[in-house]
This record gives structure tokens, C-alpha cells and sequence, in this order.
């Protein structure tokens, strides 16, 4: 594969240049009770954009804020080179009703302290960070339309949403000459594969490209989880969280038998390359024609060039095979029915086809 921070990809159905690796901000401060200070931050933007990367994502409450306004500060001398992405729809004051969700009045708010944080006058990618089930999309649809007309934003996305909204929203906004959707923000990773049914292939039809965050499973996949903290998913402490990483990942659930044999795979297979696991776990994502660059949330320098050296990894196919066979999952109806055998007999009788898609 071997790559390059400035082996620039287009951004979904967009003319936007982005990384192959996105460098995650949602450490760029501690207010959650881990990540990085200021200074060890500010390391972490200068490696990054050092290497040729410019691609940066952040949300309006990443570290209660901390995140847009150190943002802010560190790009104050090459803005224009940069492309930043900041999502909205989180609540941003405990108790007003309106400070979350995905309707007009929180979207425009929401961007004007994102603007005000990040020290700019316009936003290159802005998300919808949850959907929130009750906000229309024709509402969340023009509302974006008319931040994109106003020059506020300049490409609207989507995070975290059935794919059923994201398709009808992307129908939507091509009738009705609206700002399309250009990216798809999406936990996908080796132990997290259940967005290959719908999510995926819907967003390769639509034209966006795909976004992965938490593409380490919050750190399972670098091995530093042992099957000893397998115990400590029902401990009373870990359930309530202590503010730390690591409880947050235990109480997520996500340390379970089935994922440790993943990681078992994950660690073989870069010992063979002379890889690190963490390195393993990223490039398995670069190889699905769909994503466009992961998300990397690097809390010190020595783990952001760690993760770099996964873009110079690169997998015979029975690795790949072994990695794709230990994470599998089951992809349901109607998928497996018409894959099988009988469907496509049913359809296409002896008839030989080539697909190129």
C-alpha cells in the first residue's frame, strides 16, 4: 500500500482533497478526564500537519470545547491549508432544550460557537454528530443548505444514523438542488463489521465517503486489554465509570472473549509483518475501497507515529483472509439469500455475468 499523509483522496462525491488518515481532536484537551494538555496538543496538530496530513476532526463538545478552541489557536497560520471538520447536535447546556438535537435553532447556534471556538469564518465539513429521531429532514436538510449558501460551511455530512434516513436525506437533497451529503462518519473497525450490511454499501451508491472513527475499537485492537479485564466488565466501579479511558471502554462493552480472539489474530499477523497491532487494526480498514481516512485520536506523540506507520503496511491475502475469517459476522436478509446460489439461479438462470462495481 504504502501511503502518505499528502497521498491526498477525494472527499465522498466532493472535489475535496483529505488524507488518507484523519487526526482526531477529541483529545485535544483532558476536561474528560484523559487526553493531552495544550502543549502536548499542540505536538500532536504539528506532527501531524508536519507529515503532509490535513484532514482534522473535532465536534462543538469534544473536551466541553477545549477541542475547537485549542483548534483555534493552532491553525491560526495556515488555516487555508487545512480542512476542518466539526459536527453539531450534542447538547451544549445541561437543561436548555434546545442546545441539542438536530433541528434549525441548534444547528445555527451550534455553528456560530464552532466558528467563534475555531477562530474562522467558515467550516469545510460540518456533521450531523447523532440523529435525534424527532427533528424532520427536510428542516435538517435546508438548514444546511442555507449555512453552505451562506458560506458559513462549505460541505454538509452525517454521522451516526440508520441508513435508511441517510439514503432518504441524500434523495432529498438531489431533488431539491440542496447541498448533498459528502461523507458518512461510522464506527467501523475489525470488531465493529455490522456497517458491511447497509451503512457501507449505501454510502458507496450515494457518493459518500466513509469516515471511520474508533477505528482501534477505543484501543482494544492496539492488545493492551488483557483477558483479565474481561472480569472487570461487571465490576460496580467499571459500570458507573472513574473518568478514565479505559473504564469508559469496559463499561462500553467491548471487551469480550470474541474480541480478544480477534486481537489474538491481529497480534499474530503483525508480528509477521514486524508491525505494531495498533498499526494492524488501521490498515485493515484502509483496504475497504469505501473508507476514505480513519480517525486517529492520538493522546502522545510516540502513539500518533505509531499510527502513521500503518499507511506503510501491507498484507499478503492470506493475512487478510485470516483478519476478515476471526472478525466475520453474519450479514442477514436479504443479503445472504441473495448471494446464495439459489437467487441468483432464480435470476439470472445459467447466464455468466462479470461484475466490475
Amino acid at each position: 500500500m504504502s501511503l502518505t499523509l499528502d497521498t491526498y483522496r477525494l472527499l465522498g462525491r466532493s472535489g475535496l482533497r483529505v488524507s488518507p488518515l484523519a487526526l482526531g481532536a477529541a483529545t485535544f484537551g483532558t476536561e474528560w478526564g484523559w487526553g493531552a494538555e495544550p502543549d502536548e496538543a499542540r505536538k500532536l496538530f504539528d506532527l501531524y500537519v508536519e507529515r503532509g496530513g490535513n484532514f482534522i476532526d473535532t465536534a462543538s463538545t469534544y473536551t466541553n470545547g477545549s477541542s475547537e478552541r485549542l483548534l483555534g489557536e493552532f491553525t491560526r497560520d495556515n488555516r487555508e491549508s487545512l480542512v476542518l471538520a466539526t459536527k453539531y447536535s450534542t447538547s451544549r447546556r445541561p437543561g436548555d432544550p434546545n442546545s441539542g438535537g438536530s433541528h434549525r435553532k441548534n444547528l445555527f447556534a451550534s455553528v456560530e460557537s464552532s466558528l467563534r471556538r475555531l477562530n474562522t469564518d467558515y467550516i469545510d465539513v460540518l456533521y450531523l454528530h447523532l440523529w435525534d429521531v424527532t427533528t424532520p429532514i427536510e428542516e435538517i436538510l435546508r438548514g444546511m443548505d442555507d449555512l453552505v449558501r451562506q458560506g458559513k460551511v462549505l460541505y454538509v455530512a452525517i454521522s451516526n444514523t440508520p441508513a435508511w434516513q441517510v439514503s432518504r436525506m441524500q434523495a432529498i437533497a438531489d431533488l431539491r438542488a440542496w447541498s448533498p451529503l459528502v461523507a458518512l462518519q461510522i464506527e467501523y473497525n475489525l470488531t465493529e463489521r455490522t456497517v458491511e450490511r447497509d451503512l457501507i454499501p449505501m454510502a458507496r451508491e450515494l457518493g459518500l465517503g466513509v469516515i471511520p472513527w474508533s477505528p482501534l475499537a477505543g484501543g482494544v485492537l492496539t492488545g493492551k486489554y488483557s483477558r483479565g479485564d474481561l472480569t472487570a466488565t461487571n465490576a460496580a466501579s467499571d459500570a458507573t465509570g472513574d473518568g478514565t479511558r479505559k473504564s469508559r471502554t469496559i463499561a462500553g462493552g467491548t471487551l469480550t472473549e470474541r474480541n480478544h480472539a480477534i486481537v489474538d489474530v491481529v497480534k499474530e499477523v503483525a508480528t509477521e509483518l514486524g508491525r505494531t497491532p495498533a498499526q494492524v487494526g488501521l490498515a485493515w480498514t484502509l483496504q475497504n475501497p469505501a473508507v476514505t481516512a480513519p480517525v486517529i485520536g492520538a493522546r502522545t506523540p510516540a502513539q500518533l507515529e505509531d499510527n502513521l506507520g500503518a499507511l506503510e503496511v501491507d498484507f499478503t491475502a492470506a493475512q487478510l483472509a485470516r483478519l476478515d475469517e476471526v472478525s466475520a459476522i453474519e450479514l442477514g436478509f436479504p443479503h445472504e439469500m441473495l448471494a446464495g446460489a439459489v437467487a441468483r439461479t432464480l435470476i439470472r438462470g445459467d447466464q455468466k455475468l462479470e461484475s466490475r462495481r
